[in-house]
């Protein structure tokens, strides 16, 4: 005689659970050695340098022109 039979088998979990295990250490693996956490460190540098160089050409630029209104070269905004 057969019986109806609802939900899951242990089995069944315990692959799925060992499963779960080994994506999971993959995925830590690869975010920690040689994968994405290097990469985003070295890409938040790379952000504050180009920061940091954008900052200063800006104010050169600003200075360059205090210079050529100072000069005479170009007339003030505020004449």
């Amino acid at each position: 005689m057969l019986r109806n039979q609802k939900g899951i088998t242990l089995v069944a979990l315990v692959i799925t659970i060992v499963i779960l295990i080994i994506l999971a250490t993959v995925a830590i693996s690869f975010a920690f050695n040689g994968g994405l956490i290097p990469y985003a460190e070295k890409a938040k540098e790379v952000g504050q340098q180009d920061s940091e160089n954008s900052a200063i050409m800006v104010n050169d630029a600003i200075k360059y022109m205090e210079d050529l209104v100072a000069n005479g070269t170009i007339p003030s905004v505020t004449e």
